[in-house]
């Protein structure tokens, strides 16, 4: 995968998760559970935008790992979401598969990027 497909593939991600919000039943607990998985969702666009511009290969490997953290931290609030039985499990069943997807895409960057960098010493 290519870095321009893998930026369009987490952009789709954010735009997914944004568009699952806005669908929620609106209440005081999805208020809570919605704001969080939006602002971890939409970061792990935001964030590999900003590790394809990192200073060295160290800041480029912290980003990832950003990245990494917050793809499984999406999965936490889809968890929460479908566990409490607020929404519909079926609508998020793609949403689970892309952030289980794109952890393990960006758990094997970092791994990579770390080995290189480590056989380059």
């Amino acid at each position: 995968m290519t870095k321009t497909e893998l930026m369009n593939r987490t952009k789709k991600f954010a735009l997914d998760i944004i568009l699952f919000v806005n669908s929620t039943p609106k209440n005081s607990i999805n208020s809570v559970l919605c704001s969080q998985l939006l602002r971890a969702g939409t970061s792990v666009a935001a964030n590999y935008r900003a590790a394809l511009r990192a200073k060295s290969r160290a800041d480029f490997i912290y980003k990832i790992k950003l990245i990494e953290e917050e793809a499984d931290e999406s999965t936490f609030w889809l968890e929460l979401m479908r566990d409490s039985g607020l929404t519909y499990p079926e609508q998020l069943t793609s949403l689970f598969k892309e952030a289980d997807e794109l952890t393990a895409i960006f758990t094997q960057i970092g791994k990579t990027t770390k080995n290189r960098l480590s056989n380059k010493s």
